[in-house]
Order: C-alpha cells, then structure tokens, then sequence
C-alpha cells in the first residue's frame, strides 16, 4: 500500500503503471481519512475525467462534460447534509413518510476557479446563496493571503459547500476554511467539494481541520515541482474559462 511521508513528498515510481499506483492511493486515503468521500470510481466517471484530462479536449467540450462532473459532485456532496423527517400524502390520498431537505446551506466559492462550480449547485440547489473568498499567494512570504471575501451575513448559522476544483498544496482551501471559522461557522458544517486532489492537499486539510468533509471525484499520484497534480487535469481555471 502507498503510503505518505512524514514530509508530505509522494515519490513516482516508474515502474508502477498509474492505474496500480493510483488504486493504492487510493485505497490509503480512504483508510487514512474517513472524511473524505470518493465517488464511485464508475465507467461514466472515468470517462469524464478522461475528456477533461485530455490535453487534446476544446474548451466547449471541457467545459461540458466538466460542468457535468460537478454537478454530480455537488449531488454527491448534498447526501452529506442533515435530512428532516417528513410526511406528506400522495395523490392517492395514501400517506407518505419520507425527508425534507435541510435548507439552511449556502456555497462559497474560492475564486477564480470554484466559480466554475457555482451553476452546478445552482442547478441543484434553487435559491442557494453564494459567497466568494479570493485568496492570492503573498509574493513576499509565499503564503495564501485572503484579499476579498462576500459571505452571506447568517453564515454562521449555515452549512457551507466550499466550492474548489482542485486541491493541490491546500493553502487555498485551508485559508478559506480560517475564514469561515472566524465568522463563526462550526468546522463539521464545512464541506469541501471539489474535482481532483492531491495526496498533499487531503493531508494538510485534515492534519488542519479533521472535522470538515471532503467529497471529490479523484485523487491523483502526486505534485510535481511547480505544485502541479499529476497526472492532473493542468490549470482548471484557464480550461474552463478560455485563458490559457
């Protein structure tokens, strides 16, 4: 089994075909961290991801099938919230005893990138707020640095889907989670939704807040050394929105 060093590094090996490599990962992250919800690794998912990994795929065709993937994310992420007992009657006057949905749930988007995923939850989620949190690299000290947020003003009182299509280092998300903690959401009503993770990134989330949840649709090998995943996707952001 793959296992993560103390030091965060996650070496290749060549000899090992990605598929192999990728499975034990895989199965050690799921071990590792309980918080974190895979999809189901399905012969339609896998087909998605392979179009958006193609270096080869034109933005429209990108842009579909990944807003595609997000939107099944964001179902997947939506099992994660608390349900309310519900009765209702259907119209063979027959009594029905189901679930409401929780309603008190808004996005927050990290921005550019977790833009992307906002008309998926949308799609999904009628009249759901959303908040944006900028965040930048301090060119100085290298660390994340918040430059702009727009948060509902209750959002302490929500559950939050935080809204990034990758997570590579982490220092994006991690941030934006030290923001929504100080304006007083609770740390288990987080939920990190995005597209593709690196081993790195899960660490360092859950090593800074293990009591928020993580639903993604893949976790890759490794970064390289520009802090890229791999095998990955490349810059999501400039894909999606056509600024490569």
């Amino acid at each position: 089994m793959a296992q993560v060093p103390a030091s965060g590094k996650l070496l290749v090996d060549p000899r090992y075909s990605t598929n192999d490599q990728e499975e034990s990962i895989l199965q050690d992250i799921i071990t590792r961290f309980p918080n974190v919800v895979l999809m189901k690794q399905t012969a339609q998912l896998r087909a998605m991801m392979t179009i958006i990994r193609d270096k080869e795929t034109p933005k429209e065709e990108f842009v579909f099938y990944a807003d595609r993937l997000i939107r099944l994310l964001i179902e997947e992420a939506l099992n994660e919230l608390p349900f309310e007992k519900k009765e209702v009657t259907t119209p063979l006057d027959v009594s029905y005893h189901g679930v409401s949905f929780y309603s008190k749930i808004c996005g927050v988007s990290i921005v550019r990138a977790g833009e992307s995923m906002e008309s998926g939850l949308r799609a999904v989620c009628r009249g759901c707020r959303i908040g944006k949190i900028l965040i930048q690299r301090d060119e100085t000290t290298a660390e994340p640095k918040l430059i702009y947020e727009k948060l509902p003003a209750d959002i302490r009182d929500r559950w939050v889907m935080l809204l990034d299509p990758m997570c590579a280092t982490a220092g994006s998300v991690c941030k934006a989670i030290e923001v929504l903690l100080r304006l007083g959401v609770k740390e288990e009503r987080i939920i990190f939704v995005n597209i593709l993770a690196a081993p790195q990134g899960i660490e360092r989330v859950f090593k800074e807040y293990p009591k928020v949840r993580m639903v993604t649709a893949a976790v890759d090998i490794c970064l390289n050394s520009r802090y890229y995943i791999v095998p990955g996707i490349g810059d999501f952001g400039d894909r999606y929105f056509g600024t490569m």
